[in-house]
C-alpha cells in the first residue's frame, strides 16, 4: 500500500470536519423536534451524549491524520534536504 500524499491526507481531514459539522446539525435538528416535555428533555439529553461522544471520535481520528500530515511533511522536507 502507499503511502498517502500530504494533499490526500489534508482532504481527508476536511471531510471529517464536514462530518463533524453534519453530526451536530443533526443533532440541532432532531432535538428541535422533541416535545417540550419531560420524555423530550431525557431523550434531548442522550442526543447531547451521543454527540458528543462521535465528535470526540472524529476529533481523534482528524488529531491522528494531522499529526501524520505533519510527519509526512517533514519526511518528505528531510527527503528532499538529502537530494540537494
Amino acid at each position: 500500500m502507499r503511502t498517502p500524499t500530504t494533499a490526500q491526507v489534508r482532504t481527508a481531514i476536511e471531510v471529517l470536519k464536514k462530518l463533524e459539522e453534519r453530526i451536530d446539525n443533526h443533532a440541532t435538528f432532531n432535538t428541535m423536534q422533541l416535545p417540550e416535555a419531560r420524555g423530550g428533555d431525557d431523550a434531548a439529553a442522550r442526543i447531547e451524549a451521543q454527540t458528543i461522544e462521535q465528535i470526540a471520535r472524529v476529533k481523534t481520528v482528524m488529531a491522528q491524520l494531522e499529526s501524520w500530515r505533519d510527519e509526512l511533511r517533514q519526511d518528505r522536507r528531510h527527503c528532499v534536504a538529502q537530494h540537494v
